[in-house]
């Protein structure tokens, strides 16, 4: 109960911020509150004391519980409505800038999981998919912490910069909608971008958001599946060639996720239900993010993550560049 009721205190203060600064996401506030608990005096002690437990719970269940309700803001007849070119592109851009990130993640010889998980977060919908990919693999949520705190940092950086490029690259509304929702990470950075250029640039880039954000399920499922065929060599050799209990390719969570898609997509969900589902599911992984937020050491960070931020922006880079470019062929 501590630790929820702190990350339920940190919601509070992201949401509150966010009305005060509303071109920065709740989301992004919330990392940076974890991230600040984390490493005040004081503070940082309760982090890793009494209020462990309730930040376990946070960054693990409810983080699935808000990926489930992710899934209410997606229709396929949305999706269909960008267009077949349209939507060949964006799944294009995806896995092009999944196998980018994933390849300069490894070129600069990061550890473990964090090339994939890095990968996830920059191709797919940021700290969502960061957290998705490392519950699908079984990863320690502190694994995932280094890479929620770059994706979260390029995502905020890219609602200033990619707004300033827009008159000097010649865009249209349009074009410039593609652009950020074809490249910036998260749902409110993609918002909070393009919102600056009007009405019709934000439908545009929510569209093309939500394009990326249905290749979570596939996505999650083939990590997944190659997670399990690698456990079952590994325990096939260990046990002289029995391996144990496999997971499941689609996790629980991704299932209600993809569930929840169809769901939204039969129309029966009313406009009230939809926005209450909105709010839980923007309470949820703004608890989950502070929690994740709240396991980064920046001491720790700075002498062994250098070459992470060094991964991250240049993948943020490539990203843009991608996404530049489909916009160019795209033609909405």
């Amino acid at each position: 109960m501590p630790g929820l009721a702190a990350a339920a205190a940190a919601v509070l203060l992201a949401f509150g911020a966010h009305a005060v600064w509303p071109a920065v996401p709740a989301m992004s506030f919330a990392v940076g509150l974890g991230i600040l608990a984390a490493n005040l005096p004081g503070l940082s002690a309760a982090v890793t004391g009494g209020l462990a437990p309730g930040l376990r719970f946070s960054a693990k269940t409810l983080m699935r519980a808000g990926i489930v309700l992710l899934g209410a803001r997606l229709s396929l007849g949305e999706l269909a409505g960008l267009g077949w070119q349209a939507l060949v592109l964006t799944v294009l851009l995806v896995l092009a800038a999944f196998a980018g990130t994933y390849l300069l993640a490894r070129l600069f010889r990061l550890p473990g999981e964090q090339p994939l998980l890095l990968a996830a977060g920059f191709a797919i919908c940021g700290a969502s998919a960061v957290a998705a990919v490392a519950a699908a693999r079984g990863s320690r949520y502190r694994d995932a912490a280094a890479p929620v705190a770059l994706v979260t940092l390029c995502g905020t950086l890219a609602i200033a910069v990619l707004p300033a490029l827009m008159q000097p690259a010649g865009l249209t509304a349009q074009t410039f909608g593609f652009w950020v929702g074809a490249s910036v990470h998260d749902v409110g950075q993609v918002v909070a971008a393009a919102q600056t250029a009007g009405p019709a640039a934000l439908a545009v880039a929510v569209v093309v958001k939500l394009v990326r954000v249905a290749m979570l399920a596939p996505v999650v499922a083939a990590v997944t599946l190659h997670g399990r065929r690698a456990r079952r060599c590994t325990a096939g050799n260990a046990a002289g060639g029995h391996a144990g209990p496999r997971p499941p390719v689609v996790p629980l969570f991704l299932a209600g996720f993809l569930a929840m898609v169809l769901l939204r997509s039969t129309g029966w969900l009313p406009l009230p239900v939809l926005f209450v589902l909105g709010i839980l599911q923007d309470l949820l992984l703004a608890a989950a993010l502070f929690a994740l937020g709240a396991s980064v050491r920046l001491r720790e960070l700075a002498h062994s993550s250098l070459p992470a931020l060094a991964a991250a922006l240049l993948a943020w880079l490539l990203v843009a560049a991608l996404g530049l470019a489909a916009a160019g062929l795209a033609g909405v």
